[in-house]
């Protein structure tokens, strides 16, 4: 059994067991042949000490998740959006303590927002990739930045009106022409999403 396939098993247990130490050990259960879980020992071994495999695991989702909308045939960066907000439905209440996992991973600051950025980025670079965005240089790097301000409140939305969410990022878009316009409000609508994640993470006790 490879690394590879027991972190593609562990993310479909995401959903039951979290993005836990114990969703990795279980994970071997999928595989032919395997009717035990792996020890701790082993999952420490392939995944990384205490929390840090916990984070292997977070980030073999996400980009499982990038892997799954750029399989979708989406046509335009709004269906793309949607079809990755599609795919936190079944996990959404583990999110809160996945934001905050990988907004403690560094050893410089209390809590780093550049990980949940870097969610967020990729999101939507992969939806303007989908939809052939031709985009360059400047017009590139705002309409990213835009979209992923964008994407990120609509996922913040989802944590606590999962039914609304979907509207509610079409309600942003519809309005993200006008946030287009000022690069200042992007990077405080960013800095605004980054301290919602952090306040919801604290209210559920991931985070002191």
């Amino acid at each position: 059994m490879s690394r590879i396939q027991l972190l593609k098993q562990a993310t479909r247990l995401v959903g039951t067991h979290g993005f836990t130490r114990e969703a990795l050990a279980e994970s071997a259960r999928a595989l032919p042949g395997q009717s035990e879980p792996l020890s701790d020992l082993a999952v420490s071994a392939l995944f990384g000490y205490g929390d840090d495999a916990r984070r292997v695991l977070v980030n073999a989702w996400l980009d499982e998740g990038l892997s799954n909308m750029a399989a979708q045939p989406s046509t335009s960066v709004r269906d793309a959006l949607h079809t990755r907000l599609q795919q936190n439905e079944p996990v959404l209440g583990h999110l809160p303590e996945a934001f905050a996992l990988l907004a403690s991973s560094s050893k410089l600051v209390p809590l780093d927002p550049i990980p949940a950025a870097q969610h967020t980025f990729r999101v939507v670079d992969t939806a303007c990739r989908i939809a052939n965005d031709q985009s360059v240089q400047l017009a590139w790097w705002k309409e990213r930045a835009t979209l992923a301000a964008v994407y990120g409140a609509a996922e913040l939305h989802q944590l606590t009106s999962p039914t609304t969410a979907p509207a509610f990022l079409d309600k942003l878009l519809d309005e993200a022409s006008s946030l287009h316009k000022v690069a200042d409000e992007v990077g405080l609508f960013s800095s605004y999403v980054f301290k919602s994640w952090v306040g919801i993470a604290r209210s559920k006790g991931f985070i002191s």
